[in-house]
Order: C-alpha cells, then structure tokens, then sequence
C-alpha cells in the first residue's frame, strides 16, 4: 500500500495570512477547487454591515496563489469603501479566478464560480471585472442569483465606468484651471483595456490629445488606429509630457514615487484600487446605481 504524503504548508505562511486578514478587517476569506471543471477561486468578503458584499469577478493568470489571495483581499476593501461613498446599501467584497482568461472553457468554469456564489448563500454578489464578460456572467446567472451586470440587463459596466472616470478628469481640469475644459490638453493613459479605450473614446471626442500605453500591443495599436492616439512603452508613461495622467491598468499604482521626476501638472485620476472604478463610483452614482437591481437599490438613510 503506498503512503499519501501530506502537503507541506509553512506555519509562517498561515501565521502572516490571518495577520493579514485581521489587519486588513475582512470578514471571510474562502477559496474552493473543482478540478474537473479546471476551476479554482477565491471570495474576499471584507465588510456585510450596509448590505451584501458586492464586487467583480476577476480572471487572472497570477504567478502564486497567494498573489491572487491578497488581491482578493485588496479589492474587497475597496469595494467596502465605494459602495458606501456612493451611498449604496452593500459591503464590500471581491472574487478571483486563478488561471488563463483567454481560455475557451468557459462555461464550466463560470458555472463552477456560480456555485461557490451561491453557497455563501447571498452574502456576496458577483459581476464582471478584468477578464470577464457578460457572457460569462451568463453562466454564473445559472448557478446563481446573485450576480449583476448580466447580458441584456445592465451588461457591461465599461462605458458608465470610463465615463465616471471622464467627469472626475473635468471636475479636477475645473479646479486645476478654472475650465472643464479638455480640448487641447494632453492625457496619458496608462492601460487600453475596456475602460481605458472607452475614456480614450470620451477624451478625443472631447479634444484632448492621447498618450497611450498597454502591456498588449494590440490594444495600443486600437487606440492609435481609432483615436489617434500617440503609442509609448509601458515603462515610459510616467515620464511623457502631458497635463493629465489616468492609470486604467491593474494596480496598485503608485501615487508617489513614479511621479518625483516626472512633468505631470496635474494628475487627478491617481488611485491604489483596480482599474479606475473608484474613482468612478464615487463621482458617478448614477452610473453605478443604475446597474443594480432595484432590490438592492434600498436608499442610505
């Protein structure tokens, strides 16, 4: 008979992971594995006290589980806070899936989150985020109810999210230089995905000129082909001369340190959170309570 050996897991790991969960004031950190659907995933609820914890799906190849652990962490706190700036009954919480979001197997493993959801048994609500779609969302709809942003219904979230993060660019031009005005100004975007291509897509249509940069090169190619866009090295975004810096790729991005040296006269959309959505639910309520369905939409007293 062959013996099973155990895992070898080091105690300082385990030690350092409640410390952090503990320092960070998370409720409930739960991960789950369903092999044969080649789905692992994790659920970060860090505050239920308005309401259900709400907050995106994120698919990501991460180089260690516990990379992927204290994103999940990160951005369920987050969550906790936008909601409640945005007046919202609902906590804050957020789910990773580890692994290759371009894959074809989709619905397997989005049925496989859809259950892990709903055996939390409505303490957390789930909706798109990087590397996930409303299709996908879809999937997860047929495990679960509770899940938002949901095809045919407020779909994707992209456009009112570039667009929240437009009127926070124009409420600080107004204060930086007494205008909203952005025609003629130079932005640099850091991350072309779906809301940095849609803010692109607002930016230009405004006047401002576009400095662009992604780690896919397709993407940057888009917004050059598309808006006009000037294409520059991931590297070198934060150096380029430009009178407003909005970071839409993964964070967290520094606030500080990259900017010692740089030329920037004003850098509004800083944020330490994923993508730009902070910045978003906090400056466009309308837009983010527009996508939740109305049982959730109990006004804060």
């Amino acid at each position: 008979m062959t013996a099973i050996s155990e895992p070898t897991i080091a105690p300082s790991s385990m030690h350092n992971l409640f410390d952090r969960i503990a320092e960070m004031g998370h409720e409930q950190l739960v991960l789950n594995s369903e092999p044969s659907a080649g789905y692992r995933g994790i659920i970060a609820i860090h505050s239920t006290t308005l309401g259900p914890a709400l907050g995106g799906t994120r698919f990501w190849s991460y180089a260690a589980d516990e990379e992927a652990i204290i994103d999940a962490l990160r951005l369920a706190r987050g969550m906790t806070y936008k909601n409640a700036v945005a007046g919202l009954n609902l906590g804050g919480g957020k789910s990773v899936i580890i692994g290759d979001n371009r894959t074809k197997n989709r619905e397997m493993i989005f049925r496989a989150h859809g259950r892990f959801v709903e055996s939390l048994g409505g303490r957390y609500v789930t909706a798109e985020d990087v590397g996930t779609s409303t299709s996908d969302m879809d999937f997860v709809h047929m495990e679960t109810d509770n899940v938002a942003g949901l095809a045919g219904r407020s779909g994707d979230p992209s456009p009112v999210t570039a667009h929240g993060v437009f009127r926070a660019i124009q409420a600080c031009a107004s204060f930086r230089w007494g205008s909203d005005s952005l025609e003629g100004k130079t932005v640099a975007i850091q991350g072309c995905g779906h809301v940095g291509y849609y803010l692109a897509k607002e930016l230009r249509d405004a006047g401002a000129k576009l400095v662009v940069t992604d780690i896919d090169a397709e993407r940057v190619q888009r917004a050059v082909k598309e808006l006009g866009a000037k294409a520059v090295e991931p590297g070198e975004i934060y150096s380029v001369k430009a009178d407003i810096f909005a970071p839409c790729a993964l964070a967290p991005v520094s606030t500080t340190r990259p900017f010692r040296s740089s030329r920037w006269r004003s850098s509004p959309v800083q944020r330490t959170t994923s993508c730009s959505r902070s910045v978003t639910v906090m400056c466009s309520r309308s837009a983010a309570f527009s996508m939740l369905p109305t049982t959730w939409r109990t006004p804060v007293a």
